[in-house]
This record gives structure tokens, C-alpha cells and sequence, in this order.
């Protein structure tokens, strides 16, 4: 499995556009994860202030992080990620695909291993015991 993250920044979220440029500024040193995993952690505090200390605080270069902010280097890729989820229907968030299949919205854990057992079996893959028991509303096999 293969998880992409894809850009969309609510406009009606005034400050999803700033915290989208620091992920991305974020990224371009190799830390989206542990950065989205800050802002999502503390969403009271959207501000380019706190998205320095948090760059800081997970050791990226400040300078290249607050440049990528101040000339908002990655909002070409931002865009495209918008235009992309667009033009396959998505109109907010969260929104997710398991092999081009829409699931709009939050959902369940157990909703997405029925879609994606549904796709294994459709490919002719194995379902992995764990899987075939979490879909079915149980709670997965002890490592699973």
C-alpha cells in the first residue's frame, strides 16, 4: 500500500493557506511528516511563528524553511495538487482514493479495509487474516 498526500486547502480556512506553504517548505528538507504531525498535534496555534519553532524544534534549516515561506516556493505544487483533486470531484476534506475509488469524508477504519480487501480480491490477492478480520468489524490480530 502507498499513502500520497495531496494538498487541498479549505477556502473558507483562512489560515490553511500558510500551513499548506510550510508543509510543503517542510518537505523540501525531508520532514512533512513529522511536521504535519505538529500542526495537526496543536491546531489552535496556525501561525508562521510557531511554524518556525516547529521548524527549529525539528532541526531544518530555519533560513531555507522561513525563505520558502516569505517567497511561497511551494505553492506551484499546492495548486496543482488542488486543480488535480478538482477535476476527480473532490470538493473537501478529508478525501481519499483506494486504487482510483473515491471515499469522501472521514470514515471508519473498517470502511477502508472493505474497500481495500475489495481491491485485493478484485486483483487477485490475498487478504491478510488481520484484514479480513478488522472489515468485519472486529479489532485486528495481535501485530496486526
Amino acid at each position: 500500500m502507498r499513502v500520497a498526500w495531496k494538498h487541498f486547502p479549505l477556502d473558507f480556512h483562512a489560515k490553511a493557506p500558510l500551513a499548506h506553504l510550510a508543509s510543503a517548505a517542510a518537505n523540501e528538507q525531508g520532514k512533512f511528516w513529522p511536521f504535519h504531525d505538529k500542526i495537526f498535534g496543536n491546531q489552535a496555534k496556525l501561525d508562521k511563528d510557531t511554524y518556525l519553532q516547529y521548524a527549529k524544534d525539528l532541526g531544518l534549516d530555519v533560513k531555507r524553511f522561513e525563505d520558502a515561506l516569505n517567497t511561497a516556493r511551494g505553492k506551484a505544487a499546492i495548486d496543482a495538487d488542488v486543480a488535480e483533486a478538482k477535476s476527480l470531484g473532490v470538493t473537501g476534506t478529508p478525501a481519499f482514493f483506494v486504487n482510483g475509488k473515491f471515499l469522501s469524508g472521514a470514515k471508519p477504519f473498517a470502511e477502508f479495509a472493505t474497500a481495500i480487501n475489495a481491491e485485493l480480491t478484485r486483483l487477485k490477492l490475498p487478504i491478510p487474516a488481520a484484514a479480513q478480520q478488522t472489515a468485519a468489524g472486529g479489532a485486528p490480530a495481535a501485530g496486526g
